[in-house]
């Protein structure tokens, strides 16, 4: 289901955020690599259930590879549905501040902009679940939670379709 698919590319995004903490070097040469690009370098796992109001659930395992640029970051999602579905998402991340990203990723409408406060990251975003002519547009609300041991993270979503929430979404990440 594609709003599992794209709750769970949220829920990344936000979770990325998260792990930076806030803890950004402003400097007038390169930004110091961040909590979050340690994090999420190489390979990391998740876990999570998307859960709709209509009673669908489906359980999810994402492999995941980041890569650190110049810019922020660029986190490649390897999806695996336990219906045995498969999906691949790629998030680019461009720090604009000691506390803010720029994100995009190749469903998201408009990209989003992703801010942390502390070990809290928030953000939303808008996908059109039926690229073809007629849209189909939710709006997903992420908040991810950083912990403090640096080798976890949970991410939580609620996805919405115009004024009514009609999913959540929680994965767990593990380095």
């Amino acid at each position: 289901m594609k709003i599992a698919s794209t709750v769970f590319a949220t829920t990344l995004a936000a979770t990325l955020l998260t792990a930076s903490g806030g803890a950004f070097a402003q400097t007038a040469g390169p930004m110091r690599e961040t909590l979050m690009e340690r994090f999420f370098r190489g390979q990391t796992h998740a876990a999570g259930t998307f859960r709709a109001i209509n009673g669908t659930r489906r359980d999810l395992d994402i492999a995941l590879r980041g890569t650190v640029t110049k810019t922020g970051l660029t986190l490649r999602e390897d999806i695996r549905y336990a219906d045995g579905a498969k999906e691949r998402k790629t998030w680019r991340f461009v720090r604009t501040g000691p506390t803010t990203y720029s994100g995009t990723r190749e469903d998201v409408i408009g990209g989003t902009t992703v801010r942390v406060d502390g070990n809290v990251v928030r953000f939303n975003y808008l996908v059109d679940l039926d690229p073809g002519p007629k849209q189909d547009l939710y709006r997903f609300f992420d908040t991810l939670t950083f912990a403090r041991d640096g080798k976890t993270m949970t991410n939580t979503a609620v996805v919405w379709k115009t004024i009514l929430p009609v999913a959540r979404v929680k994965i767990d990440f593990r380095k």
